[in-house]
C-alpha cells in the first residue's frame, strides 16, 4: 500500500468516525423528544479500500401503527369519560344534591308531613316550595345538558379546524419526504415529523396508513374513508348555534362520508371526533329524555280527576295544560317547561290548600267536603309517587317504573355509563401507555447505548490520526533522505 493511499483511507475513516459522531450527538440531543426516531450511521463500502456513512432511520411499522390504534382509541374513550364527569355534575351537582331524584325525595317528604297536619297551611306551603325545588331541578338539568350540547358542538367545530390544520401540515412533510427520496438526500428528519403529525390526527379520528412509490404515504381512516391521497380530502362541519330538546345535530363530513358516534360506555368510538358526537347526540339526548319522562311523570302523578272529566294538570303544569300528557309517550322539552301550577303558589297569589282539597281547574274537581283535617288527596298523590306507570322505553331505561324509581334510576343509568367509561378509559390509556413505551424501546434512544457507542468511536478516531501521524512521519523521513 503506498503512502497516499494509506493517507486518503486515513482522512476518510476521520471523516466517517465525525459524521458518526455527529449522529450519535444528535441522538443524545434528542433523547426525551417523544417524536425523535433514532438515526443509525452505518459505513458501507464503496469501493475497494473506500467507505462511506449511511444514515438509517430506526422503524418499526406494526408497533407504530398499535400505537396509532391505541392513541386513537384512548381519546376516543377520554373524550366520552370527560363529558360524563362534566353532565353530572352539570345536572345532578355534586353528590347528586341538585338531582330531581333528591328534589322528589324532599318533596315525598314535604307531603307525608302535611297529610299527617292537612290543616297547617305552612306545612301546604312547603309542599309547594319543594314541588317549586323538583322544577327547579328539572328546567336547570335540561337547560345545562343542551348548554352541554352547545360547548360539545363548538368543541367538535374546533377539532375539525385543527385536524384540517393537521392534514395541512402533512401534506407539507409528505411533499418533503417524496422530494428528499428522490433527490436520494436525507429525510430522517422529515419521516419524523410525518410520524408526529399523524400521532396528532390519530387523536381526532383512527387512521391506517400505506406507502407508495417515493415514500409517498395515504392516509385513510378506520372504515377506509380517504383522509390524504396526494392531498388532504376536507373534514367538514356545520356548527349549530345552540340546541334544543329533541333536535339533532349536524353530521361530521371525511370527504363526504358522514362519520358514525360511538356506542356504549365502553365507546366503540375510536378519535375524539367520535366520541364527541356520542356525548351530543347519544347520551346528552338520553339524559334529556329521562329528564323529560320524569317531569311527564310528576305531571301525570298530581293530575286533577273528577267524574265525567277529563284528567287536567294539577300541582304541576305545562304549556299544554290543562291536558294531561299521553301516557308512555316521550314530550321532547318537557322538562324545560313543567311549572308549578300558579293556582297553588302563594307567592303567585295562589292558595297551597287546592291542593288538599283538589280545584285547581274548578270546582268539577274539588274533591273536599270534610273540613281542614281531609287527607286522603294528599295521601293519594304520595302513593302515586311509587305506583308504577308507564314510560318511554326510548329513554333508555325501565318502561315501568314509579316516578320516584325512574328519576333514581335515571341517575344509576348515568352512573353506569360512567363506571364503564371510567374502568375502559383506564384500560385504554394503559394500552397506549404499553405501546408508546414500546415504539419507544424500539425505535427511541437509550443514552447510555449511545454514550458506549460514542466513547468506542473516540478510540476509532483516536486510531485514525495515529495512521496519519504514522503516514506524515514516514513521508516526512523520506523527503528528508530524498533531500
Amino acid at each position: 500500500m503506498s503512502l497516499s493511499t494509506a493517507l486518503s483511507i486515513a482522512q476518510s475513516a476521520l471523516m466517517n468516525t465525525a459524521r458518526q459522531t455527529s449522529v450519535v450527538s444528535r441522538n443524545v440531543a434528542d433523547a426525551s423528544n417523544p417524536d425523535y426516531t433514532r438515526r443509525i450511521a452505518v459505513v458501507t463500502s464503496t469501493a475497494p479500500g473506500a467507505r462511506s456513512v449511511d444514515i438509517q432511520r430506526v422503524a418499526n411499522d406494526l408497533l407504530f401503527r398499535q400505537n396509532l390504534s391505541a392513541l386513537s382509541a384512548y381519546s376516543g374513550q377520554n373524550a366520552l369519560y370527560s363529558g360524563l364527569d362534566q353532565l353530572d355534575v352539570s345536572v345532578n351537582g355534586v353528590d347528586n344534591a341538585s338531582s330531581p331524584s333528591t328534589a322528589i325525595g324532599n318533596l315525598q317528604q314535604a307531603l307525608q308531613l302535611y297529610a299527617t297536619s292537612p290543616s297547617n297551611q305552612n306545612l301546604g306551603s312547603s309542599v309547594i316550595d319543594a314541588a317549586k325545588q323538583v322544577v327547579r331541578s328539572l328546567n336547570e338539568g335540561s337547560r345545562a345538558i343542551q348548554d352541554f350540547r352547545t360547548q360539545t358542538d363548538g368543541q367538535i367545530a374546533t377539532a375539525v379546524d385543527d385536524l384540517n390544520s393537521l392534514l395541512s401540515q402533512f401534506q407539507d412533510a409528505n411533499q418533503a419526504v417524496i422530494s428528499g427520496t428522490r433527490s436520494g438526500t436525507d429525510v430522517s428528519d422529515a419521516l419524523d415529523q410525518r410520524d408526529a403529525l399523524l400521532k396528532k390526527i390519530s387523536d381526532y379520528v383512527p387512521v391506517s396508513t400505506f406507502t407508495r412509490g417515493d415514500n409517498d404515504m395515504v392516509i385513510t381512516t378506520g372504515d377506509g374513508t380517504t383522509l390524504f391521497e396526494t392531498i388532504p380530502r376536507t373534514v367538514s362541519f356545520a356548527p349549530s348555534s345552540g340546541y334544543s330538546a329533541g333536535t339533532t345535530g349536524n353530521a361530521l363530513y371525511i370527504d363526504n362520508v358522514p362519520i358514525s358516534a360511538g356506542t356504549g360506555g365502553n365507546t366503540s368510538a375510536s378519535g375524539k371526533l367520535a366520541g364527541l358526537l356520542q356525548l351530543r347526540d347519544g347520551v346528552a339526548s338520553t339524559m334529556q329524555s329521562q329528564l323529560d319522562e320524569t317531569a311527564r311523570g310528576l305531571i301525570t302523578a298530581f293530575a286533577e280527576t273528577a267524574p265525567s272529566m277529563p284528567n287536567a294538570a294539577g300541582l304541576f303544569t305545562w304549556s299544554g295544560a290543562p291536558a294531561v300528557p299521553a301516557a308512555g309517550t316521550l314530550v321532547n322539552g318537557l322538562a324545560g317547561t313543567i311549572s308549578v301550577n300558579a293556582a297553588m303558589d302563594p307567592s303567585a297569589g295562589g292558595n297551597p290548600a287546592l291542593l288538599r282539597d283538589g280545584g285547581a281547574n274548578g270546582a268539577a274537581y274539588v274533591v273536599n267536603t270534610g273540613g281542614a283535617s281531609y287527607s286522603s288527596l294528599l295521601v293519594a298523590y304520595g302513593d302515586r309517587l311509587d305506583q308504577p306507570m308507564t314510560f318511554d322505553p326510548a329513554a333508555g331505561i325501565s318502561a315501568t317504573s314509579s316516578v320516584a324509581d325512574y328519576a333514581a334510576n335515571s341517575i344509576g343509568w348515568l352512573q353506569s355509563v360512567r363506571q364503564q367509561a371510567s374502568t375502559a378509559a383506564d384500560a385504554k390509556q394503559a394500552l397506549a401507555s404499553r405501546g408508546a413505551e414500546a415504539l419507544s424501546n424500539a425505535t427511541g434512544v437509550n443514552v447510555d447505548q449511545e454514550m458506549s457507542l460514542l466513547l468506542d468511536l473516540e478510540h476509532t478516531y483516536q486510531a485514525s490520526a495515529r495512521m496519519m501521524k504514522t503516514v506524515d512521519d514516514m513521508l516526512a523521513a523520506l523527503l528528508s533522505a530524498v533531500g
